[in-house]
């Protein structure tokens, strides 16, 4: 079965769709690269889901280790270099503080946001640097 659905609506803007839950995600050329930035740009999208992979699975170590996890979130820096065109590097600032862990499950905590299925899906060139305040 299909994820999503994904319409070219002109003036270099997609819809996309969610097919499962009707969710619809609008993208838009950044002004660098002949657009209007007015909405995510497709590779703003791989960095931001970067930040939310990881912290979705800090939320589901938490669940299953019996950690409270009431505050995470997380400021993104997309950088793109050129010839070819792409990301070359993200930056992931994140504040993970108040949870109330130990120095050891923040460690875990850590490892754990780091193995993130996009972490290990996005290209081995592009440079993270990560950073978490706890």
């Amino acid at each position: 079965m299909s994820t999503a659905r994904v319409e070219y609506l002109g003036g270099l803007r997609t819809k996309c769709t969610h097919l499962k839950s009707g969710t619809e995600i609008l993208t838009d050329a950044p002004v660098d690269n002949h657009g209007k930035g007015e909405a995510f740009s497709p590779t703003d999208l791989v960095a931001t889901a970067y930040a939310s992979c990881m912290l979705s699975i800090i939320g589901i170590y938490c669940n299953e280790h019996g950690l409270n996890y009431t505050h995470g979130e997380a400021e993104v820096t997309k950088i793109m270099g050129t010839a070819p065109r792409r990301i070359t590097e993200i930056i992931i600032e994140m504040d993970l503080s108040g949870n109330g862990w130990t120095s050891e499950e923040q460690e875990k905590v850590s490892r754990a946001a780091k193995a993130c299925p996009v972490a290990k899906s996005v290209h081995e060139e592009i440079t993270i640097v990560f950073d978490i305040t706890f």
